[in-house]
């Protein structure tokens, strides 16, 4: 067949400057001038390899590793092209001897003398390791399955499986390795300060981005994610992107028309203008006051509610949550808050598919809660500081888009069993969140009332 395809070697370049930078893929796919200069066919291949070959790193080397002399080496740019290409043989629908010849075009594009190495290793993937995964995968879909199997299918390390399971349940790992290596869904939520429901989805259709209503008010899935690049309307903060079940979790936690909330964690600040929407949905404005650890975060998210059109009623503190206990507080935070909601910082498993470095680059010992540097350590003491600042008959909201219970259930429970708990009684079912049919991200979602 002919060369090397544009869409495979622009997924060789992104993944080797990814790999130098220790850069995030989805940041390299969305600024990249190689990216734009293919047409949307290519460019849709050149994001699942990347996003794909990330995702499944830790399972391609073992893989790859399986075939090569004890003790060999590969160079960094060729261990990329073989990533690329076994993920592609293995993962996706290409014909065997399309994925096989491409595979050895990349690896020749960057080493001819390996290209015979490359050949016999695709070959053998083909020929030992493709048959082994769908076996595994046929039996994932039937149900009866081992966590190996769901290892494989998934791609994803065996200790986060097992972890899954015991937090899950089996029926839920089991979507979440069939899933794992999908393109997620591309929703939007609605400014709603700035245009009703009916007015965003008319921007969007006239954007050619194919809107669809979601169940949850205001979000929108795009059937051609493409367009809104080039619509404007996310640089005018017309539309928010974000996944549904962020989406849900902002609305379900927003603030009553004149109530004033506390927003513990607020990165970018796409949250804010979801809730702030949800109250001037409902009738009018609530006063919001978010910190965050990090100034720049925090500038841009200053900026963000400018041109979000809610500066008015929002304010911006950088703070170390931990703190929000203590003395000396700003003024905006000293004081009580109708609701506090801590978006607290977590491993991100429910956002595996559009974060893929997070499978790989996780450890067990950052989600143990027995050690001091752990998130399940610092997600209570965070929830311990932003107690203190809900008035009584308030409502506290513990939220994460991780699907473990070490970061989710645990916490709260360790919350409610504290001094600085005692106060609280959880106020609704808590529980994960997951929507459309479970093609939305994964969120975890507590809400508490402090009752005296």
């Amino acid at each position: 067949m002919a060369g090397l395809t544009p869409a495979r070697a622009a997924a060789l370049d992104l993944a080797s400057e990814r790999r130098r930078r220790d850069a995030r893929a989805r940041d390299l796919l969305r600024t990249s001038s190689r990216m734009a200069a293919l047409d949307e066919r290519d460019r849709a291949l050149a994001t699942r390899l990347v996003m794909g070959s990330v995702a499944a790193e830790g399972e391609l080397d073992r893989v790859i590793d399986a075939h090569l002399r004890r003790g060999g080496r590969l160079e960094p740019r060729v261990r990329d092209a073989l990533r690329i290409a076994v993920f592609e043989a293995l993962y996706l629908s290409t014909p065997t001897y399309v994925s096989t010849s491409q595979g050895v075009e990349l690896v020749r594009s960057v080493a001819p003398r390996v290209a015979g190495l490359a050949n016999a290793v695709l070959h053998r993937v083909v020929d030992e390791d493709l048959p082994v995964l769908v076996a595994a995968r046929d039996r994932v879909e039937t149900g009866d399955f081992t966590e190996d199997d769901l290892a494989r299918v998934g791609a994803l390390p065996a200790w986060l499986v097992s972890a899954v399971v015991s937090s899950c349940g089996r029926d839920a790992a089991r979507r979440v390795a069939l899933s794992a290596l999908d393109a997620a869904p591309l929703y939007v939520g609605a400014n709603r300060a700035r245009h009703s429901v009916d007015e965003t989805f008319s921007l969007l259709a006239d954007a050619g981005c194919e809107p669809v209503a979601c169940e949850v008010e205001g979000a929108f899935e795009l059937g051609r994610p493409s367009a809104l690049a080039a619509s404007g309307l996310v640089e005018a903060v017309d539309v928010l992107p974000a996944d549904l079940a962020a989406q849900y979790v902002a609305q379900a936690v927003a603030p009553r028309p004149g109530k004033a909330a506390l927003e513990v964690g607020q990165g970018r600040g796409t949250k804010t203008v979801l809730m702030e929407s949800a109250a001037l949905a409902a009738g009018g404005p609530a006063k919001i006051v978010a910190v965050d650890v990090d100034e720049a975060k925090a500038c841009v998210s200053r900026h963000r509610m400018k041109d979000a059109g809610i500066a008015a009623h929002t304010w911006t503190v950088v703070l170390d949550a931990t703190l929000l206990g203590g003395p000396d507080l700003p003024s905006a935070l000293d004081r009580d808050f109708d609701v506090v909601f801590v978006d607290a910082p977590c491993s991100g498993t429910g956002t595996m598919r559009r974060h893929p470095e997070i499978a790989w680059s996780l450890t067990p010992e950052v989600v143990d809660p027995a050690r001091e540097d752990s998130l399940p350590s610092l997600q209570l003491r965070i929830l311990w500081a932003a107690a203190s600042r809900v008035r009584v008959g308030g409502t506290l909201a513990y939220a994460t888009c991780s699907l473990l219970a070490e970061e989710d259930e645990r916490v709260v429970e360790g919350f409610l069993e504290s001094a600085e708990g005692a106060g609280f009684e959880l106020a609704a079912e808590r529980g994960r969140v997951s929507l459309d049919d479970g093609r939305s991200d994964t969120h975890f979602l507590a809400r508490l009332t402090r009752m005296e």
